[in-house]
């Protein structure tokens, strides 16, 4: 399984950060073949982004969808206007969009499905609060936000778990290098009762919370760690490659 290294943007970026890949690709260079690059930026770049990255091995994802597939819903865009926009993956249930906008694992459950009915890949995400984490419920609130948000009769190709402790993103917070391989086992075993061990060790499960390349190279290196989902860090593209590089 190739290390994916997935950058979210985030509401970052103007027109001029269509250039950014072909940065990106003079420090990091196409033929480290054991990983594979994405780029999620706010909606509106996804075509200039498709457009710049065409030729450097560089898939644009959405940050977001609506699970409808039109209607009266102000202000949304659907999974499959993304896909006509050039993206091949959707994160869909991050913890931003939970705590502000109220998603439910229902809600994600949904979007993640819509994803898949369009042929791109959902990257669901998943992680427990700080308080949550204290009071020894992390592995309780991650399963059961797991189970409940993935869609109806998927299939283990078709799915991306990201693990983000909420508490982690942003704030220069670390869980330590046990905590990260215990939950991300965690989330193995949950699979592998879903799906069966040889079909659950093929979904990639990516770590997500205040990664940089100062410590990129210590979580890359864990088991069942098979990437990093990247805020902050990625929006410089000698960090973004500082990164990519340090993937076993």
């Amino acid at each position: 399984m190739k290390t994916l290294i997935a950058a979210n943007w985030k509401m970052n970026g103007d027109l001029s950060w269509a250039q950014k890949p072909e940065v990106f690709r003079q420090v990091f260079k196409v033929e480290q073949e054991s990983v594979d690059i994405l780029i999620c930026p706010p909606a509106y770049l996804i075509p200039s982004l498709v457009a710049a990255s065409k030729s450097l091995d560089i898939s644009i994802g959405a940050q977001d969808c609506h699970f409808a597939t039109g209607g009266a819903f102000t202000g949304e865009m659907s999974a499959s206007m993304m896909a006509d926009a050039g993206a091949k993956y959707v994160i869909v249930g991050h913890s931003e969009r939970r705590a502000l906008f109220g998603e439910s694992d229902e809600v994600v459950a949904k979007k993640a499905a819509a994803v898949n009915d369009t042929g791109m890949i959902p990257i669901i995400c998943v992680g427990e609060n700080r308080g949550q984490r204290e009071a020894g419920q992390a592995d309780e609130i991650v399963g059961a936000q797991l189970i409940g948000s993935l869609p109806e009769n998927t299939y283990p190709a078709t799915l991306i778990i990201a693990y983000e402790p909420v508490w982690a993103i942003g704030t220069g917070l670390i869980p330590t290098l046990e905590d990260i391989a215990s939950m991300h086992d965690h989330i193995r075993g949950i699979l592998g009762t879903l799906f069966g061990e040889n079909k659950a060790s093929t979904v990639p499960i990516l770590y997500g919370g205040s990664v940089k390349p100062s410590n990129a190279k210590e979580i890359l290196a864990l088991s069942d760690v098979n990437g990093a989902l990247i805020g902050g860090a990625s929006l410089d593209m000698d960090s973004l490659a500082a990164i990519a590089k340090c993937a076993p």
